[in-house]
């Protein structure tokens, strides 16, 4: 029997079940860490207790830096999963881009966005 060399419409549209679930999910955690960068910057604009508030302040920038970090990481994970979309419509989807061979259901079910085979993973790693 000839290897696989794509997945069929049935599978694709678990996956794409399992995307859109995840891209849900993320986009909530994005506006939830957009709306805590939000509140933080509306907080604070009465500075009459400066020496504590120079304190607070220091761990108030240190928190949106944190914060703005976590939803730059989530913005890429969403833009990652839409990318992904996008090769289930165009037929691409669940191809190693390294090694051209199917990547296994397993690996796409945990990181559903990947363009890479365990196998071309740990090519790259050696």
């Amino acid at each position: 029997m000839a290897e696989k060399t794509r997945y069929s419409e049935d599978e694709l549209k678990e996956f794409e079940e399992l995307i859109n679930q995840k891209l849900d999910k993320a986009r909530e955690e994005l506006n939830i860490l957009k709306g805590s960068l939000t509140r933080n910057t509306d907080e604070g604009t009465d500075s009459n207790y400066s020496s504590v508030k120079t304190l607070e302040d220091g761990a108030d920038t240190a928190e949106k830096e944190q914060l703005s970090t976590l939803a730059g990481r989530q913005q890429k994970f969403i833009n990652n999963l839409e990318k992904a979309l996008i090769r289930i419509k165009n037929g691409t989807y669940g191809i190693c881009v390294d090694t051209g061979k199917l990547i296994s259901k397993e690996r796409l079910r945990a990181v559903p966005h990947t363009m890479h085979s365990i196998e071309a993973k740990l090519n790259a790693n050696k």
